[in-house]
């Protein structure tokens, strides 16, 4: 079924006790009180489970309780009041908004979720009732955005002696301590990171906890056996266990401190690489010798020694479980040669055995499991894992050498993954690039594309039924000239393509322009914006092509490149900057991308997490405009809340929901 979430609130539905897990915790601060609506009651636990939803999409899928994140944001039009409208809140809910305990909305407000108070100023208190009650209490930010201190680590040292510094790289937000309210979790990542294509040491990387208010929680080392990079280390962040406190998952090994102080497994061991020069397969990051050979370097590279898979506590970091990483680089066998790493993943050198990707999916309809992926460029390996009482189990695995996995779904993978519900049935699938990997492990579909940079899967088409999946692919002279493709997202039906004579490295899908239905596409070895159709959207290419972030209030998408946020105006086919900020800048190089963007707070409109330019503080940025659109938090969309949580895996992609956001579908 279509749905557009304009002016629309969803229906709460109770289900009788035995099947409804309720909501019990109060926001942070003075926010929740025990009469405020969105607060039911009737069981211990912290977290939501849904009973029913007007769509159908996510009955029985868990939701995380939040609170209804108030701010008030200074503009030179005043003080802009934002809030969340809550998955679980009654139709016709409305609110009234306070300054300094006057009320200064007129009228209740409903159906839309801001409020611009035009004689607002910083250091005024807002208070947000309903039924009378305060439901949260706000002060105006001094500035148009949250300011975070980090806590910068210090300088390293490799073993060859070369000094490396910090970088505060991608972000991920989750609600660690069950108040209602996200905390951040940042990677850092050393100035020798590396892609696997290049040998070399890198420094060991990092991942930090902080409040809102700047308050470090806890750091993890990872060690010196898991290599940086932005291939190696892909973090979830998520309630995993049901219990309405994040946790979080990645991949561990020998050495690693968690955030308590505690090493898992040896703390001595050194399974780092030293020396060696093999003859590669690949040209980048290798040295060619005068009879045209490829030599590449072992020097820093971790081709051995055991793999593991840990989850934390996210409130302070403290390892939970720990179990062995699936798949091992070979079965049976941590310390595998280096030519049995080639007949197993392409090469021997770990520049296809070590990219890895991770997401979150609702595997059985019900409670989240964590996706752990190794390999895209030939072999791929998908693990599901349950956390659960305190342990890690495995749910099902997913290899393409596997005899039951036809050989088109070998080399299809991507610099990241997207999860959705592709085929309506309330269990997820994993978009893996080009083919798609069924709730239960099974295989569901492969166009054979192969291997490409960019991947966006969302309602693009509403008048196609169902989810569609737009990529841009790297292989063009193995996949018959493809460059872009819109797919359909159930069937694997090819809905059409886009030819092109070399690697297409970017591609984005938005909904940019009113003048067409549905979501507009470009990629970067292409001149032209087409519409969803495939057609030419008569205009030369917007120029940003990495991200997209709903900010200026209307239900067209804005465009996030580096530090700036921009608008396609379609009268004049140009972009127009709506909004650059100075002293911060983003991160992965020609990615440009944030540390994360979503609907981190107040209304449905995206946040925007920066890093200053020295790395001192991170600034959460949040739109100052007003909007007649009313929409419950995006992060009640459990489509986009998995989005938010794999954001941070490889080439970060925008956040998509589940449902098309127009003017043409209102």
């Amino acid at each position: 079924m279509k749905i557009s979430l304009h002016n629309t609130k969803l229906s709460f539905r109770r289900a009788p006790l035995g099947l409804l897990l309720l909501a019990t915790l109060p926001g942070c601060g003075t926010a929740l009180n025990d009469s405020d609506p969105s607060v039911a009651k009737g069981a211990d636990q912290k977290v939501i489970k849904l009973a029913d939803v007007k769509s159908g999409s996510q009955d029985g899928r868990f939701l995380e309780h939040l609170n209804r994140g108030l701010v008030a944001i200074p503009s030179d039009k005043g003080v802009l009041v934002s809030w969340r409208q809550l998955y679980q809140d009654p139709d016709g809910l409305s609110f009234s908004v306070y300054r300094n305990g006057e009320l200064i909305s007129e009228q209740p407000i409903n159906g839309r979720s801001n409020f611009m108070d035009p004689e607002g100023k910083a250091g005024d208190e807002y208070q947000l009732k309903t039924d009378g009650q305060i439901v949260d209490v706000a002060t105006t930010w001094s500035a148009p955005y949250l300011e975070i201190p980090l806590d910068v680590p210090e300088d390293g040292v490799t073993p060859d002696g070369d000094r490396y510094h910090y970088t505060a790289n991608d972000a991920s937000v989750g609600d660690l301590d069950g108040d209602g309210q996200y905390e951040i979790i940042l990677k850092w990542d050393p100035s020798n990171a590396k892609d696997n294509s290049q040998g070399g040491y890198t420094g060991n990387a990092l991942i930090d906890a902080y409040t809102l208010d700047g308050e470090r929680l806890w750091r993890i080392d990872l060690g010196r056996n898991i290599r940086s990079g932005a291939h190696y280390t892909q973090f979830m962040v998520y309630d995993f266990d049901g219990d309405g406190r994040a946790e979080i998952a990645m991949k561990t090994a020998d050495g690693t401190v968690d955030g308590e102080g505690n090493v898992i497994g040896s703390a001595d061991a050194d399974w780092v690489s030293h020396s060696g020069n093999p003859e590669v397969r690949d040209r980048t990051g290798s040295k060619v010798t005068e009879d045209g050979r490829y030599l590449g370097e072992l020097k820093g590279r971790i081709l051995q020694g055991p793999e593991y898979f840990s989850v934390f506590d996210g409130e302070t970091g403290r390892v939970m479980d720990t179990k062995p990483y699936i798949p091992q680089r070979a079965p049976g066998n941590d310390n595998p040669t280096m030519d049995e790493m080639k007949s197993l993943w392409g090469d021997g050198y770990g520049n296809r055995s070590e990219r890895y990707l991770a997401g979150v999916a609702f595997l059985d309809g019900e409670m989240p499991s964590i996706v752990m992926a190794r390999g895209y460029y030939e072999r791929t390996v998908i693990a599901a894992y349950d956390f659960r009482d305190g342990e890690i189990s495995t749910r099902w695995t997913f290899d393409t050498l596997s005899e039951e996995i036809p050989d088109e779904y070998a080399g299809q993978g991507n610099h990241q993954l997207s999860v959705a519900d592709i085929d309506g049935d309330r269990k997820d699938e994993i978009i893996y690039g080009a083919m798609a990997v069924d709730h239960d492990g099974s295989p569901k579909w492969s166009t054979g594309f192969g291997h490409g940079d960019a991947l966006h899967v969302s309602d693009l088409d509403p008048e196609n039924p169902g989810l569609e999946v737009f990529g841009v692919y790297e292989d063009i002279r193995g996949n018959g000239g493809i460059g872009s493709a819109l797919i359909d997202a159930q069937s694997g039906r090819v809905l059409w393509t886009k030819s092109a004579r070399k690697d297409n490295g970017r591609g984005l899908a938005a909904n940019i322009d009113p003048r067409f239905p549905g979501a507009e596409v470009w990629a970067l070895n292409a001149p032209e914006l087409f519409d969803i159709n495939g057609k030419s959207a008569g205009a030369q290419r917007p120029g940003p092509v990495n991200f997209a972030v709903w900010w200026d209030g209307d239900l067209q998408r804005e465009l996030l490149n580096h530090n700036t946020v921009y608008k396609w105006n379609w009268e004049t086919e140009q972009v127009d900057t709506l909004m650059k900020v100075s002293g911060m800048t983003s991160n992965n190089g020609t990615k440009a991308t944030p540390a994360l963007s979503g609907d981190i707070f107040g209304d449905w409109r995206e946040e925007i997490i920066l890093r200053s330019e020295d790395n001192q503080f991170l600034r959460v940025y949040s739109t100052p405009i007003p909007s007649e659109h009313g929409f419950t938090t995006l992060m009640h969309d459990l489509q986009y809340r998995l989005a938010i949580a794999w954001q941070n895996t490889s080439y970060n992609q925008p956040p998509h929901p589940s449902f098309y956001i127009g003017s043409d579908h209102e």
